[in-house]
Protein backbone atom coordinates (compact mmCIF):
# COMPACT_ATOMS: atom_id res chain seq x y z
CA UNK A 1 0.00 0.00 0.00
CA UNK A 2 1.15 3.17 -0.80
CA UNK A 3 2.51 5.63 2.72
CA UNK A 4 1.33 8.54 1.08
CA UNK A 5 -2.37 7.86 1.68
CA UNK A 6 -3.48 11.61 2.23
CA UNK A 7 -2.58 11.46 -1.96
CA UNK A 8 -5.05 9.36 -2.49
CA UNK A 9 -6.99 10.11 -6.21
CA UNK A 10 -10.77 8.91 -6.27
CA UNK A 11 -12.97 7.80 -9.09
CA UNK A 12 -16.85 7.09 -9.36
CA UNK A 13 -19.79 6.51 -10.97
CA UNK A 14 -23.48 6.56 -10.65
CA UNK A 15 -26.52 5.54 -11.82
CA UNK A 16 -29.87 5.69 -10.88
CA UNK A 17 -33.08 3.94 -12.43
CA UNK A 18 -36.89 3.97 -11.88
CA UNK A 19 -37.54 0.12 -11.80
CA UNK A 20 -40.20 -1.74 -13.28
CA UNK A 21 -42.77 -0.76 -11.09
CA UNK A 22 -42.74 2.67 -10.08
CA UNK A 23 -43.73 5.68 -12.56
CA UNK A 24 -41.91 8.44 -11.22
CA UNK A 25 -37.71 8.27 -9.33
CA UNK A 26 -37.62 10.02 -6.24
CA UNK A 27 -34.29 9.32 -5.91
CA UNK A 28 -31.51 11.35 -6.43
CA UNK A 29 -27.70 10.95 -6.54
CA UNK A 30 -24.44 13.22 -6.12
CA UNK A 31 -21.14 12.18 -7.56
CA UNK A 32 -18.20 14.84 -6.72
CA UNK A 33 -14.86 13.20 -6.49
CA UNK A 34 -13.17 16.20 -6.58
CA UNK A 35 -14.68 17.78 -3.49
CA UNK A 36 -14.71 14.19 -1.86
CA UNK A 37 -18.43 13.80 -1.44
CA UNK A 38 -21.18 10.77 -2.53
CA UNK A 39 -24.74 10.98 -1.52
CA UNK A 40 -27.66 8.74 -2.16
CA UNK A 41 -30.82 10.13 -1.05
CA UNK A 42 -34.55 8.13 -1.68
CA UNK A 43 -37.35 10.53 -1.38
CA UNK A 44 -40.77 9.73 0.11
CA UNK A 45 -43.93 12.07 0.28
CA UNK A 46 -47.23 12.35 -1.56
CA UNK A 47 -48.13 13.77 -5.28
CA UNK A 48 -44.11 13.47 -5.96
CA UNK A 49 -43.25 15.16 -3.16
CA UNK A 50 -40.23 12.16 -2.37
CA UNK A 51 -38.91 13.57 -5.78
CA UNK A 52 -38.86 17.31 -4.08
CA UNK A 53 -36.81 16.34 -1.03
CA UNK A 54 -34.41 14.32 -2.51
CA UNK A 55 -33.53 17.17 -5.10
CA UNK A 56 -33.67 19.48 -2.40
CA UNK A 57 -30.86 17.78 -0.20
CA UNK A 58 -28.93 17.68 -4.04
CA UNK A 59 -29.02 21.60 -4.39
CA UNK A 60 -28.38 21.85 -0.64
CA UNK A 61 -24.96 20.14 -0.59
CA UNK A 62 -23.76 20.30 -4.54
CA UNK A 63 -22.51 24.07 -3.62
CA UNK A 64 -20.40 23.20 -0.79
CA UNK A 65 -17.08 24.99 -1.31
CA UNK A 66 -13.75 22.98 -1.24
CA UNK A 67 -13.00 21.77 2.17
CA UNK A 68 -10.14 22.58 4.39
CA UNK A 69 -9.82 19.39 6.68
CA UNK A 70 -12.40 16.29 6.66
CA UNK A 71 -13.94 17.76 10.04
CA UNK A 72 -14.79 21.05 8.21
CA UNK A 73 -16.57 19.16 5.60
CA UNK A 74 -18.69 16.48 7.58
CA UNK A 75 -19.55 19.91 9.86
CA UNK A 76 -20.62 21.80 6.85
CA UNK A 77 -22.86 18.37 5.31
CA UNK A 78 -24.31 18.24 8.80
CA UNK A 79 -25.20 21.91 9.19
CA UNK A 80 -27.04 22.31 5.49
CA UNK A 81 -28.92 18.92 6.03
CA UNK A 82 -30.36 20.59 9.24
CA UNK A 83 -31.21 23.43 7.45
CA UNK A 84 -33.08 21.00 4.47
CA UNK A 85 -34.91 19.22 7.48
CA UNK A 86 -36.42 22.93 8.47
CA UNK A 87 -37.27 23.57 5.00
CA UNK A 88 -38.80 20.26 4.38
CA UNK A 89 -40.56 20.41 7.48
CA UNK A 90 -42.07 23.80 6.16
CA UNK A 91 -42.73 22.35 2.94
CA UNK A 92 -45.10 19.88 4.29
CA UNK A 93 -47.03 22.00 6.56
CA UNK A 94 -47.86 24.53 3.21
CA UNK A 95 -48.44 21.16 0.76
CA UNK A 96 -50.61 20.15 4.29
CA UNK A 97 -48.46 16.74 3.66
CA UNK A 98 -47.91 14.20 6.58
CA UNK A 99 -44.44 14.10 4.90
CA UNK A 100 -42.00 15.23 2.81
CA UNK A 101 -38.75 13.62 3.54
CA UNK A 102 -36.08 11.73 1.90
CA UNK A 103 -33.32 9.09 3.56
CA UNK A 104 -30.08 10.22 2.88
CA UNK A 105 -26.31 8.60 3.09
CA UNK A 106 -23.13 10.38 2.03
CA UNK A 107 -19.65 9.55 1.80
CA UNK A 108 -16.89 12.00 3.10
CA UNK A 109 -13.15 11.61 2.32
CA UNK A 110 -10.38 13.74 3.14
CA UNK A 111 -6.47 12.75 3.10
CA UNK A 112 -6.31 9.36 4.26
CA UNK A 113 -9.86 9.15 6.65
CA UNK A 114 -13.40 9.26 5.58
CA UNK A 115 -16.50 9.35 7.17
CA UNK A 116 -20.22 7.94 6.36
CA UNK A 117 -23.30 10.27 7.82
CA UNK A 118 -26.68 8.88 7.36
CA UNK A 119 -30.32 8.91 8.43
CA UNK A 120 -32.92 6.07 7.05
CA UNK A 121 -32.07 2.99 5.50
CA UNK A 122 -30.63 3.38 2.50
CA UNK A 123 -26.92 2.15 3.22
CA UNK A 124 -23.07 2.31 2.43
CA UNK A 125 -20.71 -0.53 2.26
CA UNK A 126 -17.12 -1.28 2.22
CA UNK A 127 -15.40 -3.39 -0.33
CA UNK A 128 -11.70 -4.47 1.01
CA UNK A 129 -9.65 -7.60 0.24
CA UNK A 130 -12.58 -8.97 -1.38
CA UNK A 131 -14.51 -9.02 2.17
CA UNK A 132 -17.92 -7.00 2.08
CA UNK A 133 -18.95 -4.93 5.10
CA UNK A 134 -22.00 -2.90 5.78
CA UNK A 135 -20.88 0.35 7.11
CA UNK A 136 -24.03 1.45 8.24
CA UNK A 137 -27.49 0.19 10.16
CA UNK A 138 -30.73 0.80 8.85
CA UNK A 139 -33.07 3.10 10.74
CA UNK A 140 -35.62 1.04 10.39
CA UNK A 141 -38.06 -0.69 12.88
CA UNK A 142 -37.18 -4.44 11.63
CA UNK A 143 -33.64 -3.24 12.66
CA UNK A 144 -34.61 -1.98 16.20
CA UNK A 145 -36.30 -5.61 16.29
CA UNK A 146 -33.31 -7.86 15.48
CA UNK A 147 -31.50 -5.01 17.39
CA UNK A 148 -33.20 -6.45 20.55
CA UNK A 149 -33.52 -9.28 19.68
CA UNK A 150 -37.17 -9.75 18.78
CA UNK A 151 -36.77 -11.14 15.32
CA UNK A 152 -34.20 -12.80 13.72
CA UNK A 153 -31.85 -11.17 10.59
CA UNK A 154 -33.03 -13.94 7.77
CA UNK A 155 -37.13 -12.62 8.80
CA UNK A 156 -37.15 -8.95 8.57
CA UNK A 157 -37.46 -9.00 4.63
CA UNK A 158 -40.96 -10.62 5.04
CA UNK A 159 -42.03 -8.39 8.45
CA UNK A 160 -44.94 -6.17 8.12
CA UNK A 161 -43.41 -3.65 9.36
CA UNK A 162 -40.36 -4.12 6.36
CA UNK A 163 -40.74 -1.03 4.79
CA UNK A 164 -41.10 1.63 7.95
CA UNK A 165 -38.50 3.51 8.63
CA UNK A 166 -37.78 5.47 11.36
CA UNK A 167 -35.17 8.44 10.49
CA UNK A 168 -35.07 10.73 7.17
CA UNK A 169 -34.70 13.80 6.47
CA UNK A 170 -38.03 16.01 7.12
CA UNK A 171 -39.84 13.89 9.30
CA UNK A 172 -39.01 15.38 12.66
CA UNK A 173 -38.23 19.11 13.88
CA UNK A 174 -34.57 17.69 14.88
CA UNK A 175 -32.74 15.81 12.49
CA UNK A 176 -30.72 12.54 13.85
CA UNK A 177 -27.85 12.04 11.90
CA UNK A 178 -25.58 8.74 12.33
CA UNK A 179 -21.86 8.94 11.56
CA UNK A 180 -18.95 6.43 11.57
CA UNK A 181 -15.48 7.21 10.48
CA UNK A 182 -12.86 4.95 8.95
CA UNK A 183 -9.34 5.08 7.65
CA UNK A 184 -9.14 4.34 4.00
CA UNK A 185 -6.66 2.02 1.95
CA UNK A 186 -6.09 2.27 -1.87
CA UNK A 187 -8.35 0.19 -3.68
CA UNK A 188 -11.01 0.13 -1.29
CA UNK A 189 -14.61 0.40 -2.75
CA UNK A 190 -17.41 2.22 -1.88
CA UNK A 191 -20.98 0.92 -2.41
CA UNK A 192 -24.06 3.99 -1.84
CA UNK A 193 -27.38 2.44 -2.47
CA UNK A 194 -31.20 3.11 -2.02
CA UNK A 195 -32.92 -0.02 -0.44
CA UNK A 196 -34.01 -0.76 -4.40
CA UNK A 197 -30.61 -2.04 -4.60
CA UNK A 198 -30.20 -4.90 -1.82
CA UNK A 199 -33.82 -5.62 -1.57
CA UNK A 200 -33.39 -7.14 -4.77
CA UNK A 201 -29.58 -8.17 -4.86
CA UNK A 202 -27.92 -10.21 -2.26
CA UNK A 203 -24.57 -9.59 -0.82
CA UNK A 204 -22.86 -12.40 -2.59
CA UNK A 205 -24.12 -10.99 -6.20
CA UNK A 206 -22.93 -6.77 -4.84
CA UNK A 207 -19.24 -8.50 -4.05
CA UNK A 208 -18.89 -10.31 -7.48
CA UNK A 209 -20.14 -6.72 -8.71
CA UNK A 210 -17.48 -4.49 -7.28
CA UNK A 211 -14.74 -7.18 -7.91
CA UNK A 212 -14.58 -6.03 -11.15
CA UNK A 213 -12.75 -2.99 -9.41
CA UNK A 214 -14.42 -0.48 -12.43
CA UNK A 215 -16.81 1.67 -11.36
CA UNK A 216 -18.66 2.13 -14.44
CA UNK A 217 -18.83 -1.48 -14.88
CA UNK A 218 -19.77 -1.97 -11.69
CA UNK A 219 -22.95 0.40 -11.49
CA UNK A 220 -24.12 -0.81 -14.85
CA UNK A 221 -23.81 -4.89 -12.84
CA UNK A 222 -25.63 -3.80 -10.34
CA UNK A 223 -28.70 -2.14 -11.21
CA UNK A 224 -28.69 -5.28 -14.25
CA UNK A 225 -28.79 -7.44 -11.32
CA UNK A 226 -31.98 -5.28 -9.65
CA UNK A 227 -33.77 -4.86 -12.78
CA UNK A 228 -33.52 -8.71 -13.25
CA UNK A 229 -34.67 -9.22 -9.11
CA UNK A 230 -37.95 -7.26 -10.49
CA UNK A 231 -37.07 -3.96 -9.11
CA UNK A 232 -39.89 -3.27 -7.10
CA UNK A 233 -38.79 0.35 -6.33
CA UNK A 234 -35.87 3.28 -7.84
CA UNK A 235 -32.95 1.87 -7.80
CA UNK A 236 -29.51 4.12 -7.02
CA UNK A 237 -26.45 3.40 -6.84
CA UNK A 238 -22.76 4.98 -6.05
CA UNK A 239 -19.36 2.80 -6.51
CA UNK A 240 -16.10 4.50 -5.50
CA UNK A 241 -12.68 3.64 -5.36
CA UNK A 242 -9.32 5.04 -3.76
CA UNK A 243 -6.67 4.79 -6.73
CA UNK A 244 -2.97 5.05 -5.87
CA UNK A 245 -2.32 6.90 -9.43
CA UNK A 246 -4.38 9.92 -10.94
CA UNK A 247 -7.49 8.24 -12.48
CA UNK A 248 -9.43 11.10 -13.71
CA UNK A 249 -12.62 8.74 -15.30
CA UNK A 250 -16.13 9.59 -13.68
CA UNK A 251 -19.56 8.81 -15.01
CA UNK A 252 -21.96 11.01 -13.64
CA UNK A 253 -25.71 10.28 -13.71
CA UNK A 254 -27.99 12.22 -16.41
CA UNK A 255 -31.34 11.90 -15.43
CA UNK A 256 -32.43 12.16 -19.39
CA UNK A 257 -31.15 8.80 -19.58
CA UNK A 258 -32.73 7.26 -16.69
CA UNK A 259 -35.46 5.11 -17.66
CA UNK A 260 -38.46 5.98 -17.98
CA UNK A 261 -41.74 15.04 16.08
CA UNK A 262 -43.80 12.23 13.25
CA UNK A 263 -44.23 9.08 13.37
CA UNK A 264 -42.38 6.25 11.40
CA UNK A 265 -42.87 6.52 7.60
CA UNK A 266 -44.30 3.37 5.80
CA UNK A 267 -42.30 3.41 2.63
CA UNK A 268 -45.60 1.29 0.90
CA UNK A 269 -48.26 3.52 1.66
CA UNK A 270 -49.09 5.48 -1.11
CA UNK A 271 -49.65 8.57 0.27
CA UNK A 272 -46.44 8.87 1.56
CA UNK A 273 -44.15 7.85 -1.03
CA UNK A 274 -44.21 8.20 -4.98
Amino acid sequence: MNNDIAHLNWSSASRTDVGTVRKLNEDSVLDLPELGLWMVADGMGGHAAGDFASGAIVSALASIPPPASLGALVGEVRKRLQAVNRHLNEEARNRREQVIGSTVVALLVFGGHGVVVWAGDSRAYLFRGGELTQLTRDHSQVEELIKLGLLAPEQAEEHPAANVITRAVGVADELELDSEMLAVAEEDMFLLCSDGLYREVDDKAIKAALAAGDCGQSCDTLIEAALAGGARDNISVIVVRANDEVQATRTQYNPSVSAAGRPAVDRDDPTELG
